[in-house]
């Protein structure tokens, strides 16, 4: 009985506030899904980890049914009796980025990723399906979800402690972003709180995040670490740290990322959230974004203002980097394919991108971009998404960035 009053409660406040009430058979309640993603660069397998739940929905509560990007993979909700999609999402994982390296091509390798759902009141069936860089079915797994199952864990009822850095309104209303510590010890807590406020202020330094602040909460959690700084492992350097985040990702110095997903997901049960960002307690410069899982920011280096926007560029918006430097191992983009990314192209599609942007404001179609000097196009010389240097998103960028915010707050 005490459940459903909560529950009951918590339908009430969403109201009351004039959040968008969750349709049936949705509840004000939220459904984490832990996976695990393994293979090699040419096979993948998904396997379910683990269910847990926890109260409030701070998700999108509009075009439920309905993708803004088509990301590099996709996770849907149905009703398991009649079939009616409740709920998808679409992202990117650290895992399909890793296929496309030379390691995957010599070794098997697992990675985590969590992803959260509206709780539903019946049962239903979720499936996750992983794209190759051709658009062609990597990997897909069906299960079953009873809500009544009994090993579905209540999580979130500790949260940690929080400090608003811009709250626009109730969590159920605004699309919620977290900005956790990673590398600062319980002393440094007060220095973490004044980067937060920075990457903060960094996004309403760009005309499209102060046009739209008031759709957005930004949020610091307090998650201490046991060691200052974070690991180096080029340098032998492993620290104690929140969430086990190392430089040299894929071996590359500056690829900054955390590959303990379910962890971070835990030290944030009970905080509403949507969307994450990470600032690492270094001066090494570095970072990374994944759209839909994270953006992780190196905080005392000079370029962390803009370099904490770019990342969550790609982490919120799905924006691809807009610089070449040909040297990967395997291209991700295609000739025949259009990029699911806004502002990148192959012109396999281009009606489908700014086409209809071209010539103003010196919107154009300039060669280079999605790491690939040819074959591959950006909108404008330069971008928030290809320097640093640059002072803000270019016209594409910004309207990409306008859409999804619309997307995830108007009918």
């Amino acid at each position: 009985m005490k459940r459903l009053l909560t529950l009951a409660a918590a339908v009430f406040a969403a109201l009351a506030l004039g959040a968008q009430p969750l349709p049936e058979p949705l509840t004000e309640g939220t459904l984490r899904v832990d996976y695990v993603f393994s293979g090699t660069d040419r096979s993948c397998t998904i396997a379910l980890d683990r269910l847990s739940c926890m109260d409030g929905w701070a998700g999108r509560r509009v075009h439920l049914d309905s993708l803004a990007l088509r990301g590099n993979g996709q996770i849907r909700m149905h009703d398991a009796a009649t079939g009616r999609l409740l709920y998808c999402n679409s992202f990117s994982t650290l895992f399909q980025e890793w296929q496309a390296t030379e390691e995957a091509t010599c070794v098997q390798k697992s990675f985590q990723n969590v992803f959260l759902l509206p709780m539903p009141s019946v049962p239903v069936d979720v499936t996750v399906v992983l794209y190759d860089f051709h658009r062609n079915v990597a990997a897909r797994l069906t299960h079953r979800v009873d809500p009544a199952d009994i090993l579905i864990r209540r999580i979130g009822d500790d949260p940690p402690a929080t400090r608003d850095l811009l709250r626009s309104g109730p969590a159920e209303s605004c699309i919620d972003v977290v900005i956790l510590p990673e590398g600062y010890t319980a002393a440094e807590m007060d220095t973490f709180y004044a980067d937060a406020a920075i990457a903060v202020e960094s996004f309403l330094n760009h005309p499209v995040f102060k046009e739209l602040q008031d759709r957005f909460n930004f949020v610091a959690v307090e998650l201490p670490s046991a060691q200052s700084g974070v690991s180096v492992p080029r340098r032998s350097e492993w620290k104690d740290t929140a969430l086990g985040s190392h430089f040299d990702t894929f071996y590359s110095d500056r690829y900054l990322t955390t590959l303990q997903l379910s962890r971070m997901h835990d030290l944030l049960a009970g905080v509403p959230y949507e969307h994450i960002i990470i600032l690492a307690n270094t001066d090494t410069y570095g970072g990374g974004g994944i759209f839909n899982s994270y953006t992780l920011t190196t905080a005392h280096h000079s370029a962390f203002r803009p370099v904490v926007v770019h990342e969550f560029g790609h982490s919120f918006a799905g924006l691809a980097d807009e610089y070449a430097y040909d040297d990967q191992y395997e291209e991700q983009y295609f000739p025949d394919i259009e990029p699911w990314e806004p502002n990148i192209t192959t012109q396999a599609d281009f009606s489908a991108k700014w086409q209809g942007m071209m010539g103003h404001n010196g919107v154009g179609l300039i060669e280079g971009a999605g790491y690939q000097s040819k074959g591959v196009w950006r909108a404008t010389e330069d971008c928030r998404m290809r320097t640093n240097a640059a002072p803000d998103f270019c016209p594409v960028c910004s309207e990409a960035i306008r859409s999804l915010v619309r997307f995830y707050t108007e009918r």
